[in-house]
């Protein structure tokens, strides 16, 4: 008889199984830090400065330091406020900072590197449990390999996000929905696109309850895990209101004043429009023409391949979001990094193949994503 304290626990079980998707992942990040550390030293820069203390990650560190309040004001007038940005990736740079020796950028270094491990195992489970393990370990990788995808080792909140959105998911798909609405309140505290985790339990708690409405256990646990998902943001949101003086609305007008905002696209349009205006810049606009209509085009195969609910919904409000932003269009790949389920059907497709061909295929990936990350940081980085 086998002795039960011998046995695995499901959580060293599930690891064992994730295990290729994670050692492939670190490798592509590996690969990619190397790259970047060698090309930031060609010209004579500090990739650990790039990923830690430039952009948004300074934004990060300086709420974990000082807290909110700090604001910059441009001469056009824009009034740039560290309340924009939610409080849950400082708080845990905070907490790191001073339970370490680590500053607050090293602090959001590891954060990130540890939250983007936990995505990818958030990745690996989802598409796992909906295609199976080797269409995992393709989807884990091919989110590895985005051209941005150097995002996901910087002290930003990608990394933490897409963790919590796919830990929350792959609640909801397996029934555990308080688990799911605790994870989704997390993820409202973390980036302002945790709607999209919110919207997608919701999809699929009344899903379930219209197939489902006759056992009240499994009808109580769904509803508490409805009312739990939206408190993160909701209270940052109403806070911000609080402390601005400005009522629920308050978080939009800070938004504004980094000129962001939902406009339904047309900003955007206005800016693929106005790269036709001359013959260098029109090869850029059909780029981005050809980069939305792949975004588009994934997203309906990923409607008539019979994806999940809740994955359809999470990916639809992340794109939806990304896209129809009214400002930073440089930041549009970056924005829509979190939204993974989209690259399913590419994961599928992958998996369909012999293991060397995939393997030489995202190899080939990797070094390009390598490459281009090394270039992007080091010339005008994410906004």
């Amino acid at each position: 008889m086998t002795d039960l304290a011998t046995r695995p626990t499901p959580g060293a079980t599930a690891l064992r199984r994730a295990a290729p998707a994670l050692l492939g992942y670190a490798a592509v990040r590996a690969l990619g830090l190397l790259t970047l550390a060698l090309w930031s030293a060609a010209r004579d820069k500090s990739a650990y400065t790039l990923l830690t203390a430039r952009w948004d990650a300074l934004w990060y560190t300086r709420v974990a330091e000082l807290g909110y309040g700090y604001e910059v004001r441009l001469p056009n007038g824009d009034v740039h406020s560290n309340l924009a940005f939610f409080p849950l990736l400082p708080w845990l740079e905070r907490l790191l900072a001073r339970a370490t020796p680590l500053s607050y950028a090293d602090a959001g270094f590891v954060v990130s590197l540890v939250a983007s491990l936990a995505a990818a195992w958030g990745i690996f489970a989802v598409a796992d449990h909906v295609h199976g393990r080797r269409a995992g370990v393709c989807a884990v990788l091919l989110w590895a390999v985005l051209p941005v995808g150097i995002v996901q080792s910087m002290a930003y909140s990608e990394s933490l996000f897409t963790a919590l959105a796919a830990w929350s998911l792959y609640a909801v798909l397996t029934g555990r929905w308080v688990t799911a609405g605790v994870l989704a309140a997390l993820a409202g505290l973390t980036r302002p696109v945790g709607l999209a985790v919110v919207a997608a339990l919701w999809a699929a708690a009344i899903a379930a309850h219209l197939r489902d409405r006759h056992t009240p256990h499994a009808t109580a646990r769904r509803a508490l895990g409805m009312a739990l998902a939206p408190l993160g943001a909701a209270a940052y949101v109403l806070w911000v209101g609080h402390h601005t003086g400005k009522g629920p609305l308050g978080y939009l007008d800070v938004q504004a004043g980094w000129r962001n905002g939902f406009d339904g696209g047309q900003a955007f349009a206005r800016f693929v429009a106005d790269k036709f205006t001359s013959f260098p810049s029109a090869l850029a606009g059909v780029g981005l023409i050809i980069g939305v209509g792949l975004v588009v085009w994934l997203y309906v195969v990923c409607v008539r391949q019979g994806q999940p609910l809740p994955l359809l919904v999470y990916a639809g409000v992340v794109t939806v979001l990304a896209l129809c932003a009214s400002s930073y269009f440089g930041s549009k790949p970056r924005l829509l990094l979190p939204a993974f389920p989209l690259l399913l059907p590419l994961a599928l497709a992958l998996a369909r193949l012999r293991r060397s061909r995939s393997a030489a295929v995202l190899g080939v990936i990797a070094v390009a994503a390598a490459l281009y990350g090394a270039f992007w940081l080091n010339g005008s980085g994410p906004p």
